[in-house]
């Protein structure tokens, strides 16, 4: 290190780990990143995308200033002039077709920003529009709606004690590639390896032979798609054969004889075929369950975006509940965050509804206030009172992450009067807006995880405030999002520190606070006296000096027992068979009479990468992290199919070609292709990515496929056919 060199710190914000960086910055540019070993949560874990901090953070192709379309053409414009089109355009259109005919779409990055926590909730709040899409619908709005049904909470999402149990059994999860998801815990690979070390059993349930499977006793490799019907019996040969009960959550529970009742036709025999895993195995796995000192059942995007993912993601719960580990040490516990609600009397709440609204077109029910993105095009496309005309893209590029992009990127190219996008880059997405906001690197921003630390395995807090100043020509992105706010909610002109004042006076009036005490936060910037607020309001009286005085981190301790306090059900109870789901389970027992597909595709994760977002950053591009269409090699004999040739892909949305990679970490049956590639589109500024595009393996989707409860895509165990090209 030079003797111009100095150290910061940094919460990585690439992934859901949440790791601490220790950043080498020369003058204001990041050289070198490492993990930092004082971090009370991470230890000094670092995966390739942390280690690759300095190159996303000084691309070349982030955008610097706002970018205006004129004529046709983008030109580069001032912040002032920017906010001056956009406040001219949004409120006129609000004026003359009403709020519905403004959209928003969210991205997974917004989860990854304090920014992103902070002002999107206000902006949808000035917008009053009911047309809110977020990358959730193409992700985990089922383990949403599961929790919300069964607890009253859609974010009541409880956590695997990894540090604690004795027997982990992950569906559709790979966590040594994606680093955990909804479950945030640094070095996921060492945790999961002390597990063993101790004695532990980890059985993984995927189609894939995935890292993570390599590293556990048992790996089952099930037909995609069948997860809940596994699970369903699962849940049978304990509550029907063995009589396994929930132990002391019995007290808080109702609905126990209807699950029995509901689940007798759900046996291991019954589920094999459409499984493809013998009874045998099955009663296995579920005695070695219940029989484990304590066992955490934990699901993810694999047993979600597929056509029943409610009712796996509710099954996981309910074997967590049948086996006694819900919300107890070494089992699923409920994480509580620094900034979270401070606990309240246990009582019955106001429960959870779905279907409050519909989409227009077709009649799409709301999820958690969403609609499934994958109907936004029609919204945008179909004559008639409340079209969407206006869409605000908020850190998203659905043109790659939603079901076929051909026909959004003709409905956002053609059918749209007016379109902001809040993004670093000009992307297959944001090349449709009429004006770019561009949000600083990383580096120049301060960090704090308000919605990772409430999946987290273990209570702690954590703050970074930016590691270099920012450059003189940029927004905070903060600052950009209050802006907006305030230009489509007519307050255009107003200071941006005005959002801020607004909300923290709304949030003490709501928590019975004394107002004084707006006069008392501490912090440089409205989102550090919000983040002060908080910390004061939470569980754990913080406040942000006192976090501040912690660079590394205030470690909080283990998940604790958290039932029934945060119940909000109307009962006061776990709802344990909720209508909703009782109405979806005759669709599951029909598809054990389903004649299975030929082939099926799945998708698959990469370690260093994240979706569609970082595919521009030349450290983390090649080795594994390729675009190639994985083939058992029976399937490949059968078709004629060579490693390294072309392998044509067809579907219900459509044909695509990519390289076939000829391996048996697929099972046979199973084709799998990465999300997040196919950036070959014109009109980008993404030069990496481009020169590597991939394909969009989400065009071989129509995007009519999806899970009737809770509106998200079925991505996951498509029927495909797979021939050569000639």
């Amino acid at each position: 290190m030079s003797t111009n060199s100095r150290t910061a710190l940094r919460i990585c914000p690439l992934c859901e780990a949440t790791c601490g960086l220790t950043l080498t910055i020369e003058g204001t540019s990041v050289t070198g990143a490492r993990g930092d070993r004082d971090d009370v949560f991470s230890q000094g874990f670092i995966c390739p995308k942390g280690a690759a901090f300095g190159g996303l953070d000084a691309d070349p192709d982030r955008l610097r200033t706002p970018l205006v379309r004129t004529d046709g053409v983008f030109r580069e414009a001032s912040w002032e002039e920017a906010f001056d089109v956009i406040a001219a355009r949004i409120p006129a259109l609000v004026e003359e077709h009403g709020a519905q005919s403004v959209g928003v779409v969210l991205g997974n990055p917004n989860v990854h920003t304090m920014a992103g926590a902070l002002y999107p909730p206000v902006l949808l709040k000035t917008l009053r529009t009911r047309n809110v899409f977020t990358a959730s619908t193409l992700d985990q709005m089922p383990k949403h709606v599961a929790s919300g049904l069964l607890f009253g909470d859609a974010h009541a999402i409880a956590v695997p004690d990894l540090d604690r149990t004795d027997h982990l059994l992950l569906i559709g999860a790979n966590p040594l590639e994606s680093n955990g998801s909804l479950c945030t815990a640094p070095d996921f690979p060492g945790r999961l390896k002390a597990l063993r070390r101790r004695g532990g059993t980890l059985t993984v349930i995927d189609p894939r032979r995935t890292r993570t499977a390599r590293l556990a006793d048992r790996h089952v490799a099930i037909r995609p798609g069948a997860d809940a019907l596994l699970l369903a019996a699962l849940a049978h040969v304990l509550v029907v054969e063995e009589g396994a009960g929930p132990g002391p959550l019995a007290d808080h529970l109702e609905g126990l004889g209807e699950l029995t009742e509901a689940l007798k036709d759900f046996t291991p025999e019954a589920v094999a075929a459409a499984c493809e895993v013998d009874a045998a195995t099955i009663r296995t796995i579920a005695r070695e369950l219940a029989a484990a000192p304590t066992a955490a059942v934990y699901g993810r995007i694999g047993s979600c975006t597929v056509e029943h993912g409610t009712l796996a993601s509710w099954l996981v719960d309910v074997l967590n509940i049948l086996t006694g580990n819900l919300d107890r040490p070494g089992g699923a516990l409920f994480p509580l965050s620094a900034t979270a609600r401070a606990p309240r009397p246990a009582a019955p709440g106001k429960g959870f509804a779905l279907g409050r609204w519909s989409s227009r077109v077709s009649g799409h029910p709301e999820a958690k206030g969403e609609l499934p993105i994958a109907a936004l095009s029609e919204e945008i496309e179909t004559p008639g009172e409340g079209r969407i005309r206006a869409l605000l893209v908020l850190a998203a590029n659905p043109v790659l992450s939603a079901p076929d992009g051909n026909r959004l990127d003709r409905a956002l190219r053609d059918g749209l009067d007016f379109m902001v996008s809040v993004d670093p880059y000009l992307n297959e997405t944001s090349r449709h807006a009429d004006v770019v906001l561009p949000p600083p690197p990383p580096s120049q921003s301060a960090h704090f995880d308000f919605a990772f630390n409430s999946f987290a395995v273990r209570n702690q807090v954590r703050y970074t405030r930016p590691a270099v100043p920012l450059d003189a020509d940029r927004m905070d992105e903060s600052e950009i999002l209050a802006r907006l706010v305030l230009a489509v909610g007519g307050m255009h002109g107003a200071p941006p520190h005005a959002v801020d004042d607004l909300v923290i006076d709304t949030a003490l009036t709501a928590a019975g606070a004394p107002k004084e005490l707006a006069g008392e936060l501490s912090g440089t910037t409205g989102p550090e006296r919000r983040l002060d607020l908080m910390l004061r309001l939470g569980p754990y009286d913080l406040t942000l000096d006192r976090l501040l005085a912690h660079p590394h981190g205030i470690d909080l301790g283990p998940l604790e027992p958290r039932v029934p306090q945060l119940l909000k059900t109307r009962s006061g109870r776990i709802e344990l068979f909720p209508a909703p789901v009782a109405a979806d389970l005759p669709r599951l027992r029909r598809a054990l009479d389903r004649e299975p597909a030929g082939l099926v595709l799945v998708g698959r994760r990469h370690l260093r990468s994240n979706n569609s977002w970082m595919h521009n950053v030349a450290a983390l591009s090649g080795g594994s992290n390729v675009c190639t269409l994985q083939v058992h090699p029976d399937d490949a004999a059968r078709i004629g199919l060579v490693d390294g040739a072309t392998a044509r892909i067809k579907a219900a949305g459509g044909e695509i070609e990519a390289p076939a990679e000829i391996t048996d970490t697929v099972r046979p049956g199973v084709v799998s292709l990465p999300h997040g590639w196919g950036h070959s589109r014109p009109g980008t500024r993404m030069s990496v990515a481009s020169a590597a595009p991939g394909v969009n393996v989400n065009q071989l989707l129509d995007g009519t496929l999806l899970d009737p409860l809770s509106g998200t895509a079925v991505l996951n165990a498509v029927p495909v056919s797979v021939t050569p090209t000639s």
